[in-house]
Parts: C-alpha cells; sequence; structure tokens
C-alpha cells in the first residue's frame, strides 16, 4: 500500500467516525478518571492549545489511536507477524501515557479506540511495513509539530519527546528493516534490534519499556509501529 492509499485509508476512517469535528469536541465516552480530581492537582491549567495537541497525539490520523489500529489490521490478517506484534505493545503504552496525561488535565477523550474496524491491512506485509516505515515519519513531524503548543508543560514536554524518540529510534528502523526483508522480522533480528537500541551505560531510554520489549522475540520487537510513532511504536 503506498503512503496516499494509507493516508486516504486513514482519513476515511476519521470522516466515517467524525473524527474532525475539532479535538477539543472529542470524548464521545469520557477519558477513565477524567475529572475534577486531577484537573484541582494542576497548578497550571492546560492552555486550548496545548488540550489540543494532547487530544491529537491520541486521535489524530498520525497518532497512537490509529496506528495501533492499523498494527491490529495486519495481525488479523497475516497472523503474529513481527514488528507490528511488539510495536503494537508499544502503542498500547503510548496511548495509555496520553491518556494519563489527559486524565490528569480533566480532558475528555474517546476511552475506546475509535479507528479500530475501520482501517484495512495493505495488500501484502511488504506493502504494509513500506506504508508504517513512512508512517512512523509522519508520527515523528506530528510529535515536532505539537511539541511548541505543549512548550509551557515539562512533562507534556518529556511525555511527547519521549513517544517521538520511539518512533524515530525504534519503530521507524524496524519497519525500514521489515520492508527491506519481505515483510516480516524473525526473533533474531528483533533481538538484534532491541540490542543496538539499548541505552549506552549513563544514558536515559528515550523510548521506555519499549526497546526492552522489542526484543523478546514474539513479544515485543516496535508506537508506535513504530510508533510511526511505533517497541522498536503512533
Amino acid at each position: 500500500m503506498k503512503k496516499q492509499t494509507m493516508i486516504l485509508t486513514l482519513a476515511a476512517g476519521s470522516l466515517v467516525l467524525g473524527l474532525g469535528f475539532g479535538f477539543a469536541q472529542m470524548g464521545q465516552g469520557k477519558g477513565p478518571g477524567a475529572g475534577a480530581g486531577y484537573a484541582q492537582a494542576q497548578t497550571q491549567p492546560l492552555s486550548e492549545e496545548a488540550k489540543n495537541a494532547l487530544l491529537e497525539a491520541l486521535t489524530g490520523p498520525e497518532g497512537e489511536y490509529a496506528a495501533y489500529a492499523m498494527y491490529t489490521a495486519v495481525i488479523e490478517k497475516y497472523g503474529e507477524v513481527e514488528p507490528y506484534v511488539s510495536i503494537r505493545k508499544a502503542e498500547a503504552k503510548h496511548i495509555e501515557a496520553l491518556k494519563r496525561q489527559l486524565d490528569r488535565y480533566g480532558v475528555d477523550y474517546p476511552a475506546e479506540n475509535p479507528y479500530l474496524g475501520q482501517v484495512s491491512a495493505p495488500e501484502s506485509l511488504e506493502a504494509a511495513a513500506k506504508a508504517w516505515a513512512e508512517g512512523e515519519v509522519a508520527n515523528v513531524a506530528m510529535y515536532d509539530r505539537l511539541m511548541e503548543a505543549v512548550a509551557d508543560y515539562p512533562g507534556l514536554v518529556q511525555v511527547m519527546d519521549h513517544l517521538r524518540a520511539a518512533s524515530q529510534e525504534r519503530h521507524l528502523p524496524a519497519f525500514t528493516l521489515a520492508a527491506e526483508n519481505g515483510g516480516t522480522l524473525s526473533p533474531e533480528q528483533m533481538q538484534e534490534l532491541h540490542t543496538s537500541f539499548a541505552p549506552k551505560q549513563g544514558q536515559g531510554n528515550h523510548g521506555g519499556q519499549d526497546c526492552q520489549q522489542q526484543g523478546q522475540g514474539q513479544g515485543h520487537g516496535p508506537h508506535r509501529g513504530a510508533g510511526p510513532r511505533a517497541g522498536s511504536g503512533h
């Protein structure tokens, strides 16, 4: 599947689900735990711009919900293949990280992933890997753009920076390698990726548990995806 086809597929799903009505209005279901308790704990109210950025990272066509749904579609069509299994696990963690921030500020959001069942897997695993290598690039660009909107909130900057790093440094290399390998990766290749991305002594792991889980064979291999944010993850 070419990048244009992928974008059109996600865009179509977005329209069907009514996601274009504005991120500030999102929340057909409220996020678990969202409410006054979290909002009252904040000393600095969340600006409308920052709120919209958080919602876009979760629910936008290049965000974490969309990536998780696409990896699910691939797994449902082709089975428990890597790097999709591992990256989907990473995407689940990315989704929870964003939900925690939304809950923290009392922002409503769709509690269920509205993209699930609305996107189709590409015609081959190789096409899927190529499409999501491009998707990870788009995910990184999304976080680059959104970072300015949350610049006044160090905690949000840190979260988005970690998710961006997972996509750039783990998910993208995994999908790129898979595209060069017929669309999938072996447990040995996943382990090699894990080893290459392991933080050196004294360095932090920007991708959180993505890298750690990525090297466990069928366990986690890459948002997210590498995310596009795509494990190796939006």
